[in-house]
């Protein structure tokens, strides 16, 4: 009897992958604890709530902090997702020298609806356990906002966050690394 088993592949080996070409342009793809992860394309909703969600924080927060979208963020070195996005501490080198890592990001968002069960589970302790401190899920199918916060791991060793939070289309939410900027839900989700 023979056991395979999967590659996993670190950050330095997916770099290589992705410098000889090995994906294609197109390709959307992460790395989630070595394992290559092929996205789901967006559609039409998906689109619209990024870029609206985009123009909004991009007012609130001016030059406090750095916005990203939809780029690469160090975990562990083994994982590099791309949320859809991240609102970083500003850096002098636009971060140029690496990618953004735990102790850089202030906020990673997800905006989910075929995706929100891997974002609820996978990627929800995978944040967790690097330790970032809130995350949100902007949950299309249920027309809510997701507020994970206070990463935790428990006496079993599993990690979770403490508290969840749910806001509705038509409440406001204080961002959580600016607690004076208050985003308004309605102005995000379609009317």
């Amino acid at each position: 009897m023979t056991i395979t088993t999967a590659k996993r592949f670190t950050i330095t080996e997916y770099n290589h992958l992705t410098e000889l070409g090995f994906f294609g342009e197109d390709d959307r793809v992460e790395l989630i604890r070595g394992e290559l992860i092929y996205m789901i394309a967006k559609g039409t909703a998906h689109s619209t709530f990024n870029r609206r969600l985009i123009r909004e924080l991009s007012n609130l927060l001016s030059k406090r902090a750095t916005l990203q979208s939809q780029d690469p963020v160090v975990i562990s070195t083994d994982s590099e997702p791309e949320p859809d996005i991240t609102i970083l501490k500003n850096r002098d080198d636009d971060y140029l020298s690496s990618h953004p890592c735990p102790e850089d990001i202030l906020l990673l968002i997800e905006i989910a609806d075929s995706s929100l069960k891997y974002d609820q589970e996978v990627k929800l302790l995978l944040y967790a356990e690097a330790g970032i401190l809130d995350y949100w899920i902007f949950n299309l199918n249920d027309n809510c906002l997701e507020h994970y916060r206070e990463p935790l791991q428990n006496s079993q060793g599993k990690f979770g966050y403490r508290k969840k939070i749910i806001f509705l289309p038509n409440e406001t939410v204080n961002l959580p690394c600016f607690p004076d900027l208050i985003l308004d839900l309605s102005k995000v989700f379609p009317g």
